[in-house]
């Protein structure tokens, strides 16, 4: 089908690794918040639809690319689309993972310092939760090295390649990521007074229908998914011949909002079984963001029997879920370089790194450029890089091809109308709903 290449060694490896990806600090700080805002299960139904029509094609659209061109994010666009404009879509990806990483990894940094706590027992002894995070806050000389820490451990397993850093650290770290989810989600559900933060989560509220709720559940859906960031083009670029897409777009699709589902289920009974303020506790859901994770639920956690051993748990699994989605990240950078200027990986590794260093270390002192970074990422060039993914294989990749990488050269057997909705959820349906997400992020 294409040149040789390394490949992931694994179907296992390949879910895993993809999932990875995918998973995040948004699912456990961004999901939740939107579920309490948008009328509980309600919200949860409409984002899985969403999943359906809008995530896992795009999904398979950025998969599409990187087995259909053996390249990197904007080596694909170059090979499969020579001498067009189609090249600054692939680059726009890059540019994106790196601006994502400049920031990124200094929250990433935030989860270190807050596992270090609950490790040693030092956030067991706070008493002001919210002056204990403004402090970190307020010393970017500790941000900037935990933010250095993260960035290293993450070039670690970028730095041993393919199959033994990325594939292998994916294997290991994602069935612990889910021990853990698993592991908190019964304490919770365990805990007096529990039910009623299983019953905010779960019980539809229809009074919260309106466009508004369907373009959050967008927005969260192709987010969650890391589209638009280059990732799954690359991650797709290491996939084997006989890798099925839709089925991996459905697994990762399937693993990623279990994930999200599952930090609900953490922290909503836990909210409502152990605050002191019940009129206040859905305001704080609400809010969610860096809030939720470094002041609510630590003060929460610390009134916990075994509160030392929760919290510890809980920061792992935070540290765990953003370590597998900065691989990722810093993948898309560094095979960029690594292809398209002919550098070693060693060398492409070290420049990445040094590049997201010094870009963490202005976040870390510059908190308009730490929030520059995000808004512009978030709600300008991740959609606009989603848009053009769904316009490209949408419209221009000739329908052969597409249909030779979806079926395998036909060694897969898929319905017969299955390629045509395809095709028409990515020229009509996705570029109509990326486009409200993009105008609704901008003037929302």
């Amino acid at each position: 089908m294409t040149e040789k290449r390394v490949t992931f060694a694994s179907k296992i490896g390949i879910v895993a690794a993809a999932a990875g990806s995918a998973v995040g600090l948004g699912n456990i700080w961004r999901f939740p918040s939107q579920t309490a805002d948008s009328g509980g299960a309600i919200f949860i139904l409409v984002y899985i639809g969403c999943i359906l029509f809008f995530g896992i094609p795009l999904m398979m659209s950025e998969f599409i690319i990187g087995r259909g061109s053996r390249a990197n994010s904007a080596g694909a666009f170059h090979k499969l689309a020579p001498g067009t404009p189609w090249k600054w879509v692939g680059r726009l990806g890059v540019l994106t993972g790196f601006v994502i990483m400049g920031f990124y990894m200094v929250v990433c940094g935030w989860t270190l310092d807050y596992m270090f706590q609950a490790l040693t027992g030092s956030l067991h002894t706070v008493t002001d939760f919210s002056a204990n995070f403004n402090n970190l806050l307020s010393s970017p000389l500790r941000q900037t090295g935990l933010m250095i820490l993260f960035t290293l451990m993450t070039a670690f397993f970028i730095l041993s390649g393919v199959k033994k850093g990325i594939e292998q650290s994916s294997k290991i770290m994602m069935p612990m990521l889910f021990l853990l989810l698993i592991i908190l989600a019964l304490r919770s559900v365990f805990l007096e007074g529990s039910s009623a933060g299983l019953a905010f989560l779960f019980r539809p509220d229809a009074t919260h229908l309106n466009p508004t709720l369907f373009l959050d559940a967008m927005g969260q859906a192709f987010f969650s998914l890391s589209i638009g960031m280059g990732c799954m083009i690359t991650y797709g670029s290491y996939f084997n011949n006989d890798t099925n897409f839709t089925q991996t777009a459905v697994q990762v699709s399937i693993l990623d909002s279990l994930v999200a589902i599952l930090a609900g289920i953490i922290i909503f009974p836990s909210a409502f079984a152990l605050t002191s303020n019940p009129d206040t506790i859905t305001d704080e859901l609400v809010a969610g963001g860096p809030g939720l994770l470094f002041i609510t639920l630590p003060e929460l956690f610390n009134q916990m029997p075994l509160s030392v051993i929760w919290g510890s748990l809980f920061f792992c699994l935070l540290a765990l879920a953003a370590l597998t989605s900065t691989i990722s990240l810093m993948e898309v950078v560094t095979l960029y370089i690594h292809e398209e200027y002919r550098f070693t990986r060693k060398k492409s590794t070290l420049l990445v790194t040094a590049g997201v260093i010094l870009l963490g270390i202005g976040s870390s002192f510059s908190p308009w450029l730490f929030n520059l970074m995000d808004v512009a990422s978030a709600k300008v060039m991740l959609p606009l890089g989603g848009l053009f993914i769904s316009l490209f294989v949408g419209w221009y990749l000739d329908k052969r091809m597409v249909a030779a990488q979806i079926t395998n050269d036909g060694t897969i057997k898929l319905g017969v109308g299955f390629l045509r909705v395809y095709i028409f959820l990515l020229r009509y349906i996705a570029p109509l709903a990326i486009l409200a997400i993009f105008i609704y992020g901008l003037v929302g």
